[in-house]
């Protein structure tokens, strides 16, 4: 079984993101980029398949900018064994949208064949959570989200997953999309050996029109802010102050 892998690059998750004067959106100038963290999840499960001798290839793809050669290099470094980059922007600050993400990950599944596609649930600078699910329905696959759990049973995956009330285990026929969660696993660090010997693993450069997709954006960002900072906090010397202080305040 052929595993595929999509991954996005993102800032860093540790760095503090800066909007930009004019608020047109996020100043990416000398900002530390690396792969999604839920990316990085699941191209570790689907590593793990692998050397569960349940997977035969994995194979990362990322469709942006040239620059996601670097996170694909991450991916082989961690033990994916090949990857695939679609440019399809010049500007960092371009985001491909998710459905023209998911139509090129079709046209890629309709070569590449996989039984499996892991994806992260959701991209942490854009927070659509929607790549995936658009995916299996263009595909007419079976799709699990949120996967904190995963296991393949023969022609089946059995997915534990959350939600609202609990735990929840689903049993999908396979060829299906995984979304995968934060508790799926920990991903491993790229040794140096790995890091030198994924230079050399192939990657493949193709464009948006080779797969015949308009990445043109439908959405229009009209403004981006910084949160509010968050009032300072008080201390309260007894419970009868703390509710006297809810009650001054509305909140009961």
């Amino acid at each position: 079984m052929k595993v595929l892998v999509p991954v996005k690059r993102v800032i860093d998750y540790n760095v503090k993101v800066r909007v930009k004067a004019d608020g047109s959106g996020v100043d990416l100038a000398n900002v530390k980029m690396s792969m999604n963290p839920f990316d990085e999840i699941s191209v570790e499960q689907a590593i793990r398949l692998k050397e569960a001798g349940q997977a035969d290839e994995v194979v990362v793809v990322s469709i942006g900018v040239k620059q996601s050669q670097e996170t694909l290099r991450t991916a082989l470094a961690m033990g994916a064994d090949r990857a695939i980059l679609v440019i399809a922007a010049d500007d960092v600050h371009q985001d491909i949208e998710p459905l023209s993400v998911a139509k090129i990950l079709k046209a890629i599944v309709d070569e590449e064949q996989p039984g499996l596609v892991l994806c992260g649930k959701q991209a942490i600078d854009n927070d659509m959570n929607a790549t995936g699910q658009m995916l299996s329905a263009l595909m007419g696959w079976s799709q699990a989200t949120f996967a904190s759990e995963v296991a393949i049973e023969g022609e089946h995956a059995v997915v534990s997953r959350e939600v609202d009330g609990g735990m929840q285990t689903i049993k999908v026929t396979m060829p299906t999309v995984i979304t995968v969660d934060l508790r799926l696993n920990e991903p491993r660090y790229a040794s140096l050996p790995n890091i030198m010997k994924a230079k050399k693993k192939p990657l493949d450069e193709k464009s948006a029109a080779d797969y015949g997709v308009d990445v043109t954006p439908r959405l229009e960002i009209v403004q981006t802010v910084e949160p509010e900072a968050r009032a300072a906090g008080i201390k309260v010397g007894s419970v009868e102050e703390l509710v006297s202080k809810l009650k001054e305040a509305g909140a009961v």
